[in-house]
C-alpha cells in the first residue's frame, strides 16, 4: 500500500515548486540585492542603490536589462527540483507514517514533520542555493552561468563553499517549512470543518496566504543572515572576510544597522513567499486532484 503512495507527493511538489518558482522569481532576486546592501564591512556591498522593491525592480532591468532580473534561473529550478521535491514527499510520508488518516493530524505531528522535512531536503539541495544567491548578488556580471559558477565555487573554495551556511539554511528551512505546511494545513482544515468553505480553490488560496504571511515572518532574520553569510566569499588564507559566523553575522547587522535590519527585504521576502505559496499550493491540490 506505502509503495502505492509514495512517489505522487515527491513529483507534484517539485512540478508545483518549479512553477511557484518562476513566477515569483524577479521578487526573489530583489529580495537578495535588498539584503546584501549597507553592509559597513564589504566595499563592494557598502552603497544603498536600492531604496526598495520597487525601486530595485526598476532600476535592476533599466540598468541590466529584463534578463538580469531572472540571473539565477537555472540553479534556482535546480534547486526546486531537488529542494522542493524531497521536500514535500518527506513531509506527506512522515505524516502518514505517525497518523493514517488526514483528519488525526495534530499540530505537533505537522511540526515536527515540517522541521524534518525541510532540514533534510535542504541539507541536501544546499549547493544550489549558494549558487543562486552568488548569481542573484552578481547580476549581469556572471561569468560562464551556472556550471561556470559552480566550478569556480569549487575550485576556489572547495567542497566547504558549496555546503556554506548550510546550517543556517537548515535553520531556516526547519523554520519555514515546520510554520508554513503546518499552518497550511491546519487553517485548511478548519476552514472546511467549520463548514463555512468547502475543499475549494478559495479555501487553498486563505490557506496558502496565512501561511506565506507566517512564514515570512518567522524566517527573515535567519534569511538576512544566512544571505550575508552565503555571499561573503571564503578568503584563500582560512581568515573570514566580514563574519565569524552566524551569531556573529547575526549580532554585527543588530549592532550596525538596528534591529529592523533583520527585517531588510521583508516585503519582497513575504510578496515573493505569499505568492509562491499561493502558486504552490493550488498547483499541488490541482494535481493532487489528477489521480
Amino acid at each position: 500500500m506505502m509503495s502505492a503512495l509514495n512517489w505522487k507527493p515527491f513529483i507534484y511538489g517539485g512540478l508545483a515548486s518549479i512553477t511557484a518558482e518562476c513566477g515569483t522569481f524577479p521578487i526573489d532576486l530583489t529580495k537578495t540585492r535588498l539584503q546584501v546592501q549597507g553592509q559597513v564591512n564589504d566595499s563592494k556591498y557598502k552603497e544603498i542603490r536600492y531604496r526598495g522593491m520597487v525601486h530595485a525592480l526598476v532600476r535592476i532591468s533599466r540598468e541590466e536589462g529584463l534578463k538580469a532580473l531572472y540571473s539565477g534561473i537555472a540553479p534556482a529550478m535546480l534547486r526546486q527540483a531537488s529542494y522542493g521535491t524531497i521536500k514535500i514527499g518527506i513531509y506527506q510520508s512522515l505524516k502518514r507514517t505517525f497518523v493514517d488518516h488526514p483528519e488525526d493530524e495534530t499540530l505537533m505531528i505537522n511540526v515536527l514533520c515540517g522541521v524534518l522535512s525541510g532540514v533534510i531536503s535542504s541539507s541536501i539541495a544546499n549547493p544550489t542555493d549558494v549558487l543562486k544567491i552568488r548569481m542573484q548578488a552578481q547580476g549581469s556580471v556572471i561569468q560562464g552561468g551556472m556550471m561556470g559558477n559552480f566550478i569556480q565555487i569549487y575550485q576556489k573554495e572547495g567542497t566547504k563553499g558549496l555546503w556554506k551556511a548550510m546550517s543556517l539554511t537548515a535553520q531556516r528551512a526547519a523554520v519555514v517549512v515546520g510554520v508554513e505546511l503546518p499552518v497550511y494545513d491546519l487553517t485548511k482544515k478548519h476552514l472546511i470543518m467549520s463548514g463555512f468553505m468547502g475543499d475549494t480553490v478559495y479555501t487553498h488560496f486563505l490557506s496558502s496566504f496565512t501561511c506565506g504571511l507566517a512564514g515570512a515572518l518567522a524566517s527573515n532574520p535567519i534569511d538576512v543572515v544566512r544571505t550575508r553569510m552565503m555571499n561573503q566569499r571564503s578568503q584563500q588564507h582560512g581568515g573570514h572576510s566580514n563574519y565569524k559566523g552566524t551569531l556573529d553575522c547575526l549580532l554585527q547587522t543588530w549592532k550596525n544597522e538596528g534591529f529592523f535590519a533583520l527585517y531588510k527585504g521583508f516585503w519582497p521576502n513575504w510578496l515573493r513567499l505569499g505568492p509562491w505559496n499561493i502558486i504552490f499550493f493550488l498547483t499541488y491540490e490541482q494535481l493532487k486532484k489528477l489521480d
